[in-house]
């Protein structure tokens, strides 16, 4: 299989991400301040978003520890991923993505989503993840 230019950077950041974790806490910087400086580094529209869900899953479920995974904001409970944020950027997507890890508690049926389309976020928008982050956390 061939990985695509942006693929192998985000394996790479994995890596050190894993690398950092393995050597514990010394070598550990504040969570949440990486993750709020890789937000900062993103282009106009997808730090608008980044900024926005992060301010949204810290307020809704504060027990959810912000991580870095794959070199993107994601927030974790008890070291598990339970939800991400995806830049348009990050693949050259045409749209940036909130999606869902198997520790958020979404099922419903047999049939659910676990990934959302974002291209801005109006205040009902807002209102609808936030119940998402409780569901997923519930």
């Amino acid at each position: 299989m061939n990985f695509t230019e942006e693929e192998r950077a985000a394996m790479k950041e994995r890596a050190g991400e894993v690398r950092t974790a393995r050597r514990g806490s010394r070598a550990k910087a504040d969570p949440e301040a990486e993750v709020l400086a890789k937000i900062a580094e993103m282009g106009d529209a997808d730090r608008a978003l980044a900024e926005r869900l992060h301010a949204i899953v810290t307020e809704t479920a504060p027990e959810l520890t912000p991580k870095l995974w794959y070199g993107m904001p994601a927030y974790a409970r008890d070291g598990k991923l339970v939800c991400f944020f995806q830049p348009a950027a990050k693949f050259k997507s045409r749209y940036a993505t909130l999606g869902f890890n198997d520790e958020a508690r979404l099922d419903d049926g047999a049939f659910w989503p676990v990934s959302y389309a974002l291209t801005a976020l109006s205040a009902t928008d807002e209102k609808r993840i936030a119940g998402l982050i409780r569901q997923a956390v519930g």
